[in-house]
């Protein structure tokens, strides 16, 4: 054995002792009584990571609420149950290990219910875009192998001919008395369901800000590391309050309720997003967690003083933000309001995690999405896959332990010396704490110089007048490209286009001013907050 080897062997293993001692710290490793442990111990033979920390979580906390959403509390013990029932039902009308379950839900127990049966069932979950119409969930649905669906009666209209073998089942109904799970539920058996043969697999979808959304299945990891690695730069709690308004079907959404799940901490769903709902819902709850992408904290930000008028905040820890970039002037705001409890992940749907920023990195940098977590391997190189000095903006690759396998259609992305490119481009300060500097497919060349749209929303998101900025390159005869701004304003303010090129002349450079300027009402924006810019290049 090299002496090369043996020392990543040696990292390794302290690596997974320290995220280890991380879970310990965390409360959700722990002394349990051997009838807990060999109940989970069961469900992660059978089923695997999902079912196996439901089943722990159940045993150690029967009791406690698991769930909080618009039909009022579950229990771990009746969020299992439940999920056996389903399963079970499942069973019965043909569903087998490696077929597709696709869920087309809004947040509320039906997800989860639909999550965890699917799961004990050995199923692929696919995840599904609210937002979607009706031939996107068609290709996706075909793509994607749908041999069951699940899916809030609001979206009836959009499923058109699609008719999965294993059958079609509403989640939510405002219109009956019961949905199809309910009543599945009610009939199905609360032993423990067969086992499948094979663990499940969850496809989360790409955000699709660009085109038809992709699948991204990613392997089941028995190692700590995707829980170690979150651990080591936010301090996650077992039985806490996470309140939750970022979509399930989302990876944040979804990553941070199996974490509340297997901390056996309360979740608090409810299927659309309010600002003022959620703000007196955490007061009400005394949630020490935030789960939200950052459109959701600016309208929390942006509610009336007075809303936060004999609103006990006082049990919150954690603002925890992803999904899209946060921006220095939202960091700022949402902390002046919140205190210093601000933690900003950068990752995406397929690197899965990369960074974290704490309230400290945020104090000294606002703009910034923080230090590699434990773990992870975090890259700027050049386009010859060279690294660049620190200070110097390149291509952002990343490695860690549970990044996707590869689009489900074919392909993927790009990798570097076992490095996977995020698509972003962004550079390192001198204490090592990362910067998104804009997408490597966003850059612009106008004039001969480089141009990142990101820099200027940026900047135009600090005026007081703006309420949200996005720039656009879009072609010009004279410079091959030119920037093209598009502004919502506070209702009760009032700016001209020359106000807000004068605004950007002041602090960039000439070729940084946007050429022209469009204000809109809103932003065309995905449930997850992206801004949708292939819809503002048709504007």
């Amino acid at each position: 054995m090299t002496l090369g080897l043996l020392r990543t062997l040696g990292v390794r293993a302290w690596t997974e002792l320290e995220y280890l001692r991380l879970c310990v710290g965390s409360g959700v490793v722990g002394i349990d009584a051997p009838a807990t442990l060999l109940s989970a111990g069961n469900a992660l033979l059978k089923y695997g990571v999902l079912p196996a920390a439901l089943s722990l979580s159940a045993a150690r906390y029967g009791e406690r609420n698991a769930v909080i959403d618009d039909l009022g509390a579950l229990s771990y013990r009746e969020l299992d149950d439940r999920s056996n029932r389903l399963a079970n039902q499942w069973r019965v009308r043909g569903l087998r290990g490696g077929e597709g379950v696709a869920i087309l839900a809004r947040n509320h127990r039906g997800l989860l219910d639909a999550v965890f049966a699917a799961a004990k069932c050995g199923a692929r979950i696919i995840l599904l875009n609210t937002d979607f119409g009706g031939p996107q969930l068609r290709d996706v649905a075909l793509r994607e192998g749908v041999d069951l669906l699940v899916y809030d009666e609001e979206y009836e209209s959009i499923l058109g001919s699609l008719s999965p073998r294993r059958g079609a089942y509403r989640a939510w109904s405002d219109t009956r008395a019961a949905s199809d799970l309910e009543s599945l539920i009610a009939a199905g058996s609360p032993d423990a369901p067969p086992t499948p043969g094979t663990n499940s697999t969850i496809v989360l979808l790409t955000s699709g800000t660009t085109g038809t959304p992709k699948g991204a299945p990613r392997p089941e990891t028995r190692s700590l590391e995707p829980l170690g690695a979150i651990l080591s730069r936010v301090p996650f709690r077992t039985r806490e309050v996470t309140e939750c308004p970022a979509p399930l079907f989302h990876t944040l959404g979804f990553a941070m309720a199996m974490l509340a799940v297997g901390f056996g901490s309360t979740l608090v769903i409810r299927r659309r997003f309010e600002a003022d709902r959620v703000l007196e819902s955490m007061a009400r709850h005394h949630a020490t967690t935030l789960i939200a992408v950052p459109v959701m904290l600016a309208r929390l930000t942006e509610l009336d003083p007075s809303a936060f008028a004999r609103k006990d905040l006082s049990a919150l820890r954690i603002v925890f933000v992803a999904g899209s970039q946060l921006g220095a002037d939202l960091c700022r705001r949402a902390t002046g309001i919140f205190g210093p409890v601000v933690y900003n992940l950068y990752g995406s749907t397929e690197v899965a995690y990369a960074t974290v920023a704490t309230p400290r990195d945020l104090a000294a940098e606002p703009g910034c999405v923080g230090k590699p977590v434990l773990g992870a391997v975090v890259k700027i190189l050049d386009d010859a896959g060279r690294e660049v000095p620190r200070g110097e903006t390149g291509r952002i690759f990343v490695g860690n332990a549970i990044q996707f396998e590869g689009y489900t259609g074919g392909g993927g992305k790009e990798r570097v010396r076992g490095l996977m490119s995020s698509g972003d481009v962004g550079h390192f300060d001198c204490a090592g704490r990362l910067f998104i500097d804009g997408r490597d497919d966003d850059m612009i060349i106008s004039g001969g110089e480089n141009v990142f749209p990101g820099e200027v929303e940026e900047l135009l998101n600090t005026h007081d007048a703006i309420r949200e900025a996005a720039v656009i390159g879009v072609p010009d005869d004279a410079f091959g490209a030119r920037l093209k701004a598009f502004v919502v304003i506070d209702p009760k303010a009032e700016l001209t286009e020359d106000e807000v090129k004068s605004h950007v002349r002041a602090s960039l450079a000439r070729y940084k001013v946007p050429r022209e300027v469009v204000f809109l009402t809103e932003l065309p924006r995905n449930p997850t907050g992206k801004v949708l810019k292939r819809v503002l290049q048709e504007l």
